[in-house]
C-alpha cells in the first residue's frame, strides 16, 4: 500500500479536521482535571494566607507573655541640658539635675612649620605624648617624615592618646593634638622628641586643659570624666548636652504596654479581616471566597474564640477586665476586638503587675498570652489543622499533576493511533478510487469494441 505523506490527499476527505476534533474532544478530558488542580493550588494559597495571620497574631500574644515588658521602665526629662535612659536596675523617682560644666578635650599645637609636606625629620626618633595624669605615651617617627607623615604615623598608633591634624595660621603649618577622651586626667598637655626636635610644644600660647564634668543631682555633687554619667541615678545613664537644668522622672513604661496590648488587638482584627475574606460571599455576583465553608476555617475560629472567651486566674480575669471586648460589626458580618482606651490606660498605670499576671502567668502558658501562643502553635503544628489542610491539598494537587500527565500520555497514544489508521484508511481509498477508475477505463474500452454508447 503506497504511503500517504498528508492525510486526505488519496481519499479525498478531510481527515485531519476530523482527527483535530477527535483531538479536541479527547482534550477535554483534561479541564475537569486542570480545574482540581487550580482549585488545591488556591486553597494552598488560601491557607498560606491563614497561616501567616496567625503566625503575625502568635508573634503580637508573644510580646504580651513576658513579664520583663511590665517592669520596664522609661525617662522622662525635662529641659534641655541633659538626656537620659533608664535599664533594668533603674527605680521610679524624680530628679533634679543641674549641669555646671560639660567634660572637654584637652588641646595642643605645635609653633610652626613652612610646609607640610616636605620632610623635617633628619632621623628616626621618638616623639613623647605626655598628659595631666602623668603618664606618656611613645610615637615612633621616622626619619625623613614630613609633617603629614608626622600626622599620620599619630593617628595610626594604637592608644596615642590624642587625635592629630593640621592647622594653617596663616603663615606657618601646625601640629594640632586633641585628646582621644574627654576628663582632666587624659588631657594633652605637652610632647617632646628625644632628638632634634622638627618643632616644639607651644604651650604658653595653645594649650587648652581638658577638664572633668561637673553636676548636680539633688543637690549632689558629681564629677565626670565625661558626659556620660552612669551611677550617679541607678540604673540611669545622663548624657549631658549642656550647662543648665533638667529634671528626670524615671517611671512605668506604659508606652511599651500600651503598644504591645494594641499590637495584639490589631493583629487579631487582622487575622479575623483575612477569614472573613476567604469565606466571604458575594450574593450579587455569587463569588465565593476561596474557604468558604471550610472546616479548618471553623476550627481556628472556635479554638480561638474559647481562649479568648476564657477565664484567667487572678485580680483580672477577663479581656473585658481590662477594657478589651468584641463587637460584631453587621456590615462585615463578624466581631472584632474593641479597646475602650480609658479603661486600658487605667489598668496599665494603676495595675501593671495584675496586667503582667493576666498576660504573661508565672509560666511559659499560664497566662493568657500563653494560651494563645499554645493554642497557635497547636493549630500550626505539622501534625495540626492548618499545617494538615495545607499538606493535604499539596498531596492531592500532586496527585492530579501525575493523573494530568498520565491522560496527557494517553490522549497522545490515542492521537497517534487514530492517525495511524487514519493513514491506513486513505491509502485504502485511494487504492480503491485508482481500481475504480481501472475498471471504469475497461468497461469504456469494452463498450466502444461492442459497439455500444
Amino acid at each position: 500500500m503506497a504511503s500517504i505523506s498528508s492525510l486526505g490527499i488519496g481519499s479525498g476527505l478531510d481527515l485531519n479536521g476530523l482527527l483535530d476534533q477527535l483531538q479536541d474532544a479527547e482534550e477535554k478530558k483534561l479541564v475537569p482535571l486542570a480545574a482540581r488542580q487550580e482549585t488545591q493550588q488556591t486553597k494552598i494559597s488560601a491557607y498560606g494566607q491563614l497561616k501567616s495571620a496567625l503566625s503575625q497574631f502568635q508573634t503580637a500574644a508573644d510580646a504580651l507573655n513576658d513579664s520583663a515588658l511590665y517592669e520596664s521602665l522609661s525617662t522622662n526629662v525635662g529641659g534641655s541640658a541633659i538626656t537620659a535612659a533608664a535599664d533594668a536596675e533603674a527605680q521610679p523617682g524624680s530628679y533634679n539635675v543641674t549641669v555646671d560644666t560639660l567634660a572637654t578635650r584637652g588641646t595642643l599645637a605645635s609653633d610652626g612649620v613652612t610646609a607640610a609636606d616636605e620632610a623635617i625629620t633628619a632621623a628616626d626618633q621618638k616623639l613623647t605624648l605626655n598628659f595631666a595624669d602623668g603618664s606618656t605615651q611613645e610615637v615612633d617617627i621616622a626619619s625623613g617624615s614630613t609633617l603629614e607623615d608626622i600626622r599620620d604615623t599619630i593617628n595610626a598608633t594604637e592608644g596615642a592618646g590624642v587625635n592629630a591634624t593640621i592647622v594653617n595660621d596663616g603663615t606657618n603649618f601646625r601640629l594640632a593634638l586633641s585628646s582621644s577622651e574627654t576628663g582632666a586626667d587624659a588631657s594633652i598637655a605637652d610632647f617632646s622628641f628625644d632628638g632634634t626636635a622638627p618643632f616644639t610644644a607651644d604651650t604658653a600660647n595653645t594649650l587648652q586643659s581638658g577638664t572633668d564634668a561637673a553636676l548636680t543631682v539633688n543637690g549632689i555633687d558629681i564629677t565626670s570624666s565625661t558626659n556620660q554619667v552612669e551611677g550617679a541615678i541607678q540604673g540611669v545613664t545622663l548624657n549631658l548636652q549642656e550647662e543648665g537644668e533638667s529634671t528626670v522622672k524615671v517611671e512605668q513604661d506604659t508606652l511599651k504596654v500600651r503598644e504591645a496590648v494594641t499590637g495584639f488587638v490589631n493583629a487579631y482584627n487582622d487575622l479575623k479581616d483575612k477569614i472573613g475574606d476567604l469565606t466571604s460571599f458575594n450574593a450579587d455576583t455569587s463569588e465565593a471566597g476561596e474557604l468558604l465553608g471550610d472546616s479548618v476555617v471553623r476550627t481556628v475560629e472556635s479554638r480561638l474564640r474559647s481562649v479568648l472567651g476564657g477565664a484567667v486566674e487572678g485580680e483580672v480575669s477577663i479581656l473585658s477586665d481590662i477594657g478589651i471586648s468584641h463587637k460584631y460589626d453587621s456590615e462585615l458580618g463578624y466581631s472584632k476586638l474593641e479597646i475602650d482606651g480609658d479603661k486600658l490606660d487605667d489598668a496599665i498605670t494603676n495595675n501593671q503587675e495584675a496586667l503582667s499576671t493576666f498576660f504573661a502567668g508565672d509560666t511559659d502558658d499560664a497566662g493568657m498570652a500563653g494560651q494563645i501562643n499554645t493554642t497557635v502553635e497547636q493549630l500550626l503544628s505539622s501534625n495540626g489543622r492548618v499545617e494538615g489542610a495545607i499538606t493535604g491539598a499539596e498531596s492531592l494537587k500532586a496527585s492530579l499533576v501525575e493523573q494530568y500527565t498520565r491522560m496527557e500520555q494517553s490522549i497522545e497514544q490515542t492521537i497517534s493511533r487514530y492517525r495511524a489508521q487514519f493513514g491506513q484508511l486513505d491509502g485504502m481509498i485511494a487504492q480503491m478510487n485508482q481500481t475504480s477508475s481501472y475498471l471504469t477505463q475497461q468497461f469504456d474500452a469494452l463498450d466502444a469494441q461492442l459497439g455500444r454508447d
